[in-house]
C-alpha cells in the first residue's frame, strides 16, 4: 500500500524525540513505524557516494564540516496513521519536515519473508533507496516500510500479497 512518510531533523539532544512523539500523540496521531539516525551518518552516505560516483557533490572541507555539525542532529523518518494532521501538527510548531510517497507493507514476521520480498523488488529491477520495519499485532504480523526508486510499480507488485 502507498503510505505517506514524514522524514526531519531534530536536535541529538535529550527529549527531542519526547517533545515530538508527544506533540502527535497529544495530537491523535499514531506513528506506525520510525526509522532514527544520526544526521552525521546520512552525510557520511553521501559522501560515499561521492567516492563511487567520483562527482563532486561538495568540497572534502565541507564535507568535514558537515560531518561535525550533523552529528548535532538525528534524521528521524516516521509513518503516520495520519500523515495530514501530523504535518499540520508539525507545521503548527514549526518544525522543518518533508514528506513522500512509501510502500508499506503487511507482512508475516517468519524467516525468509523479507528476502522474498527483496528478491522480487531486484528481479523487477526496482533498487530500494532504504527500508524499515516494525513489528504491529500480537498475530505474527509486522509492517515494512519500503523506499523504492519506483513507488507504484513496487506497489502494483505486492498488490494483493503477490511476492
Amino acid at each position: 500500500m502507498i503510505r505517506r512518510e514524514i522524514s526531519l531533523f531534530l536536535k541529538n539532544v535529550p527529549g527531542e524525540l519526547g517533545e515530538l512523539t508527544a506533540l502527535l500523540g497529544d495530537g491523535g496521531v499514531n506513528i506506525d513505524a520510525i526509522t532514527i539516525q544520526d544526521a552525521s551518518s546520512y552525510v557520511q552516505n553521501l559522501f560515499e557516494a561521492r567516492g563511487k560516483s567520483l562527482k563532486r557533490l561538495a568540497s572534502s572541507a565541507s564535507y568535514s564540516s558537515m560531518r561535525r555539525d550533523s552529528a548535532e542532529f538525528a534524521l528521524i523518518r516516521l509513518l503516520p496513521d495520519d500523515p495530514d494532521k501530523a504535518t499540520d501538527l508539525l507545521k503548527g510548531k514549526d518544525y522543518l519536515f518533508d514528506s513522500k510517497e512509501v510502500v508499506a507493507i503487511d507482512m508475516i514476521n517468519e524467516p525468509g519473508e523479507l528476502s522474498k520480498m527483496t528478491k522480487r523488488l531486484g528481479e523487477e529491477g526496482i533498487n530500494i533507496n532504504y527500508v524499515y520495519g516494525s513489528v504491529t499485532t500480537g498475530d505474527g504480523k509486522c509492517l515494512f516500510v519500503f523506499c523504492p526508486e519506483d513507488v507504484a510499480f513496487a506497489n502494483s507488485i505486492f498488490e494483493g500479497g503477490n511476492y
